[in-house]
């Protein structure tokens, strides 16, 4: 089929002004030089410093360093806290998003950018706050030090609390997320059915934002895996106590810049396999 275009015959959608989407195509295969060379700059920023990170490992050393007792412990402390940062995150910030989601009460929006203010709040900061409230003489942690002879600072379960107060936003934002985008319909039926709220939000609720909930909890561990600022602070640098990976990788930039640099590779092996298992939900792109 041709249309008539003066004398010539032009076929259909060929050289003709067809339809916007033609156009659309053609202008996003433009490439403007303008923004090209600040994007390869923003690129290479970002990519040359892990590309020197595997450049200057010593990758024939390695397997030692990785087998030292002090990586290890480090390690087995990271691990550690960091799972149980994200268990206490799980256990209080999941009820946290529920509320942020599905109720409507004053001061909603103050109590969302209260819970999301740990992630512009410098980390140091954080670790002064805490210290502040739960130190021995802070507002909570004299009481707790005096009735109960719990101290918290400069513990293990100082690491742990630091590290899920920098990693929960993470979570709540994810499972607000999720909650927000689940059909309250569910929920509603459940309730006809005689299901007690309680039932219908583990029945029912639970299962429908089970993807939001994993990517939350990957996203607060790895968060709080890398934690340093807010540990240092509030729990101290004690090797086998609270010292963690990237306090090690701290000190040890001082005294074995190859341990800091194996260190820093299971970190960035961690931080990559992470990305890797959100890239579905996170990174797809239409």
């Amino acid at each position: 089929m041709s249309t008539r275009t003066g004398a010539r015959s032009v076929p259909a959608g060929a050289d003709g002004p067809s339809p916007g989407r033609p156009r659309r195509r053609r202008a996003a295969a433009r490439l403007p030089v303008t923004l090209l060379l600040p994007a390869l700059l923003g690129l290479a920023f970002l990519v040359l410093p892990l590309v020197g990170l595997l450049v200057r490992a010593p990758w024939s050393a390695l397997p030692e360093q990785l087998t030292s007792p002090e990586v290890w412990e480090a390690l087995r402390l990271s691990l550690f806290c960091a799972t149980a940062a994200t268990a206490v995150s799980l256990v209080l910030g999941v009820p946290l998003a529920w509320l942020l989601a599905r109720t409507d009460f004053p001061g909603r929006r103050l109590v969302r950018a209260l819970v999301t203010l740990p992630l512009v709040l410098p980390p140091v900061v954080g670790g002064v706050a805490l210290l502040l409230v739960l130190g021995r003489r802070g507002i909570v942690g004299r009481w707790l030090d005096s009735a109960f002879g719990i101290t918290l600072p400069f513990h293990t379960s100082g690491v742990v609390l630091a590290e899920a107060f920098v990693a929960m936003p993470f979570l709540v934002i994810s499972v607000e997320g999720a909650l927000r985008a689940a059909d309250p319909r569910y929920e509603e039926a459940a309730a006809t059915l005689g299901a007690s709220r309680l039932t219908a939000f583990r029945r029912v609720t639970l299962p429908l934002i089970a993807p939001g909930i994993g990517a939350g909890a990957v996203l607060a561990w790895a968060r709080a895996l890398g934690e340093f600022g807010a540990t240092i602070t509030f729990a101290g640098n004690f090797p086998g106590k609270t010292q963690t990976m990237p306090l090690a990788v701290y000190l040890a930039m001082e005294r074995d810049p190859e341990a800091a640099i194996a260190l820093s590779l299971v970190l960035l092996l961690v931080s990559v396999a992470v990305l890797v298992g959100l890239r579905d939900r996170w990174m797809s792109t239409p």
